[in-house]
C-alpha cells in the first residue's frame, strides 16, 4: 500500500486530480491506474499536526515563570500532537502504520519536510520505505511528472535536519529570553510580557534604529542656484549641481560670473548630448520582490500576498512561492514562450514580443537551487475558471503575468539629453528624456515607476552648441528631509538586505551569503508576530515601534540578540546542516551556550533602563480615549473588550470588540468616546446583512442609520 503524504486539504486534492479517485474520512483514495498499478491512499497533515512540547509538560516547575528556573533546557527535546488537529492524526498514523511505502508530498522545502518526517516520527513509521515528490509546480503535467520522477527520501533527510535545528534552537532562545527579559522588566515595574526571538529582535533593532534616526533628524537650510533660460525656440531650466549652507555662501562660490546685485545675464549653451538609454524589463519576481512590489502598488500586507499566492499555487496557476530565486531554467522558459499568446488574453492586452530567446538576465540554470521565480504554469485559467479568483487573487495573477511576458519584450528605449548652460565659468545642467519605443513598459502604464518616481521629466526645446541664450537666476532654498519609516514592503527588502547594516566584513559577507535576516518562507511572518505582540504598529502601511518595543530595544542594545550576526551564523550553519556536512546536535548544543550567556548579561543590560519614564509612555500609549461616563479614567485595550481604567474605583463602561460579525476597532471607541458616534461601518450580520452607524447613548452602544457622517 502506496500513503501520499500530503501537506493540507487542498494540496491532496489537487495532488489527487489527476487520477481517478474517491473520498474518504481524511483521505483519499486514488484507484488503480497507470502511475499507480495497486492505486495509493493520499492524506494530510493541517500544517504542523505535530510540535515541541511546552516547558511545563518537562517539568512543571517549568510553567511559572521564575528566574531562579532559567535557562529551561531539557534533556531531550520531545513532541506532542497540537489538540486541535489529533483527530486527522488519528487517520493519518492509521494509514502510515498500514502503508508499505510512504511518499512524502509536502510543499518542496525545509519546513514541508519537517511537518512531513515529524508526522512519520510520531507515527512510528520512520524505517518504512520512504520516497519524495519534488515539484515546484502544481499543475496536472507537473504532478505526473513528480511522481514518475521520486526521489529516495535519503536525499532530503538532510533538510529535516536543518528544520529540527531551527526549530529547537529558536525554541530555546525564544523560551529563555523571553521569560528573561519579562522578568527582569517586570521587577522594575513594568507589567507586561517582552517577546524575544534570534530573528524578530534584530528585525525590530533596525526598525527602532530608523525610527531614532528620524527623531535626532535636525533639518537644515540649504540653498541652490537655477536658471531659467529662454532661446530661440522655447524656455527650460537648469540648476547649478552645488548646494549651499547660506546664500553668502553661495554667491561667494559663483562670483564674479553671478552677484546678488544681477538676475538677468548672457549665457550660451556650452553642450548638448543625446544619448540613447535601454532599461530591460525586471528581473522575475522571487517571493520577497512580489511583496515588495505589491505592497508598493496595491498597499497589500507580506502577509496577504503570501497567502494569495499560495492560493494559487494551489490552484495549480503559478509556480512554488516561497521561493528566492529569481531566474528559470530553459524548461520553464519553453512553456513559457508557447504559452505568451494565452498570457496575452488573460491581460486583455496585444503588445509587441521580440525576440523569444533566453536571456541569462532571465534564465540561468546555474542560479536555480530547488525552486525557480515565480512565474505562471502552462495552466491558464479560461474565462470560466478567471470569474472564480477574488478581486485581489487576480492582481496577484496579473503582477506574475507581466512579470513573465515582459521577459519576451523589447527593453523601454529613450533618448536622455543633458545641456549644459554657461554663465561665465558657471555650468547649469539641464536634462530631458524623450522616450522612443515603451517596449516592456507597456505593461506597466498605469503605475509609477519606482526609480523615477517624483522625478519630472523635462520637455525640452531644439538647441544647439555655442547658440546664445538669456538667463534668469535666481536662489531656491530648501530644507534637508529626514528618512521615511519603512513601509511593509520596505521591511521585508530591509530583512533581505540586512548585510548592509553589518560593518564587519566576515559577517556582511554571511548575511549577503544567506540573503539576509529569516527566509523568504518566514519574514512575512515575523512581521505579523511583531504586531501581534504589540512591538510595533502598522499606520498606513508605514511602520512604527511601539513604545513597549522601544523598551525591548533598549534592553537588548549591544547584546547579539539585537544584531542580524547570530542570525547569518545560524542561517549559514543551518544551510550546511541541510546539505549533510554539519551537526544538528552541534547547533543545538551553541544555541544553549547562548542561552546561559544571555542571563549573565541581560541583568545590567535592563538596569540602565529608566522604568518610571517607560512606564508613563507605555501608559500614554494604550490610552485610547478619556472615558465618556466617569470622566476621571481613560479607555484602554483590555484584549478582549475595551475598558476603563478606573474599573476598580466602580466604572463599569467597556466596549465590546466585535459587534454581529464585524470587529470595533480603536478609532471606532475613540470616535465613539469623543464624538459619540462612529463613521458608518459596513457588513454587519444579522437577519440580512446591513450597514449602520454606531452611537453612544448613556454609556450603551446604538445601531442608528440617519445621522451626519463624521468630518
Amino acid at each position: 500500500m502506496i500513503v501520499i503524504l500530503a501537506e493540507k486539504p487542498d494540496q491532496a486534492r489537487k495532488l489527487a486530480s489527476p487520477f481517478p479517485h474517491t473520498k474518504g474520512n481524511g483521505f483519499l483514495s486514488i484507484q488503480s491506474c497507470k502511475e499507480f498499478p495497486n492505486g495509493a491512499t493520499v492524506t494530510w497533515a493541517i500544517g504542523h499536526l505535530v510540535e515541541l512540547k511546552e516547558p511545563e509538560e518537562y517539568r512543571p516547575e517549568w510553567k511559572k515563570w521564575d528566574l531562579a528556573t532559567l535557562p529551561i533546557i531539557p534533556g531531550q527535546f520531545e513532541y506532542k500532537v497540537s489538540k486541535d488537529k489529533a483527530k486527522q492524526f488519528q487517520i493519518v498514523k492509521k494509514l502510515l502504520k498500514e502503508a508499505d511505502e510512504i511518499i512524502i508530498a509536502t510543499d518542496p522545502a525545509r519546513e514541508g519536510e519537517n511537518i512531513a518526517r515529524l508526522l512519520i516520527l510520531m507515527a512510528g513509521c520512520s524505517k518504512k520505505r520512504i520516497k519524495r515528490f519534488w515539484t515546484s509546480s502544481l499543475t496536472e503535467n507537473a504532478i505526473r511528472k513528480g511522481f514518475a520522477e521520486l526521489k529516495d527520501g535519503k536525499e532530503t533527510i538532510h533538510l529535516f535536519h536543518e528544520a529540527q535545528a531551527r526549530q529547537i534552537a529558536d525554541w530555546l532562545v525564544g523560551m529563555n529570553a523571553s521569560r528573561l527579559y519579562t522578568l527582569l522588566l517586570q521587577q522594575k515595574g513594568i507589567r507586561d510580557v517582552f517577546s524575544v526571538g534570534r530573528v524578530q529582535t534584530p528585525v525590530l533593532k533596525l526598525i527602532y534604529d530608523r525610527q531614532k534616526e528620524i527623531e535626532h533628524f535636525r533639518p537644515e537650510p540649504f540653498y541652490e542656484l537655477e536658471g531659467q533660460f529662454t532661446v530661440k525656440n522655447g524656455t527650460y531650466r537648469g540648476k547649478l549641481n552645488k548646494r549651499f549652507s547660506s546664500p553668502d555662501e553661495l554667491y561667494e562660490a559663483v562670483s564674479p560670473d553671478i552677484t546678488k546685485e544681477q538676475q538677468t545675464y548672457q549665457a550660451v549653451i556650452k553642450s548638448v548630448r543625446i544619448s540613447e538609454k535601454r532599461t530591460p524589463a525586471p528581473k522575475l519576481h522571487s517571493l520577497s520582490t512580489l511583496q515588495s512590489k505589491l505592497n508598493r502598488t496595491k498597499k497589500f500586507s507580506p502577509t496577504k500576498v503570501l497567502e494569495l499566492v499560495q492560493s494559487l499555487y494551489e490552484k495549480g496557476y503559478v509556480s512554488y512561492p516561497r521561493t528566492d530565486s529569481q531566474y528559470i531554467t530553459e524548461e520553464e522558459y519553453t512553456y513559457l514562450q508557447k504559452h505568451v499568446d494565452q498570457y496575452q488574453q488573460c491581460l486583455g492586452i496585444h503588445v509587441p514580443i521580440r525576440s523569444l530567446q533566453p536571456s541569462k538576465r532571465y534564465v540561468n540554470p546555474e542560479k536555480v537551487s530547488d525552486h525557480y521565480a515565480i512565474i505562471p504554469t502552462e495552466k491558464v485559467p479560461d474565462t470560466k475558471a478567471f470569474e472564480t479568483f477574488s478581486s485581489d487573487e487576480k492582481e496577484v495573477y496579473y503582477e506574475i503575468l507581466k512579470s513573465a511576458l515582459a521577459m519576451f519584450m523589447t527593453d523601454y528605449v529613450y533618448d536622455e539629453t543633458v545641456i549644459i548652460t554657461s554663465v561665465g565659468k558657471q555650468e547649469f545642467v539641464t536634462k530631458g528624456r524623450t522616450e522612443k519605443e515603451m517596449g516592456w513598459k507597456a505593461l506597466y502604464q498605469n503605475e509609477k515607476d519606482e526609480e523615477s518616481e517624483g522625478e519630472q521629466v523635462a520637455i525640452l526645446p531644439e538647441v544647439k552648441e555655442g547658440e546664445s541664450a538669456k538667463a534668469d537666476i535666481s536662489v531656491k532654498q530648501g530644507m534637508t528631509q529626514p528618512p521615511k519609516p519603512y513601509t511593509q514592503g520596505q521591511l521585508i527588502t530591509l530583512m533581505k538586505t540586512a548585510g548592509k547594516y553589518v560593518e564587519d566584513r566576515e559577517m556582511k559577507e554571511a548575511l549577503n551569503q544567506v540573503e539576509g535576516l529569516g527566509t523568504e518562507a518566514t519574514r512575512a511572518a515575523i512581521i505579523d508576530t511583531l504586531i501581534q505582540r504589540r512591538l510595533i504598529e502598522v499606520k498606513k502601511n508605514q511602520v512604527f515601534v511601539t513604545k513597549k518595543g522601544e523598551i525591548l530595544c533598549e534592553a537588548v542594545k549591544g547584546t547579539i540578540l539585537s544584531k542580524p550576526e547570530m542570525t547569518a551564523k545560524w542561517e549559514l550553519f543551518l544551510q550546511e546542516i541541510g546539505k549533510g556536512n554539519r551537526s544538528k546536535e552541534v547547533f543545538i548544543e551553541q544555541a544553549k551556550k547562548l542561552c546561559y550567556a544571555l542571563i549573565q548579561q541581560a541583568s545590567q543590560d535592563v538596569e540602565r533602563i529608566d522604568a518610571k519614564q517607560a512606564l508613563e509612555e507605555i501608559k500614554k500609549e494604550n490610552t485610547i480615549a478619556p472615558c465618556p461616563r466617569c470622566q476621571k479614567g481613560y479607555i484602554v485595550d483590555r484584549k478582549t473588550f475595551y475598558g476603563c481604567t478606573e474599573y476598580a474605583n466602580g466604572c463599569k463602561q467597556t466596549f465590546p470588540k466585535s459587534i454581529l460579525g464585524k470587529n470595533i476597532t480603536k478609532t471606532h471607541v475613540k470616535q465613539l468616546c469623543e464624538k459619540g458616534k462612529t463613521n458608518k461601518i459596513k457588513g454587519f450580520k444579522g437577519k440580512k446583512t446591513f450597514d449602520a452607524y454606531l452611537t453612544l447613548q448613556k454609556g450603551e452602544i446604538q445601531f442608528t442609520f440617519n445621522v451626519k457622517p463624521l468630518k
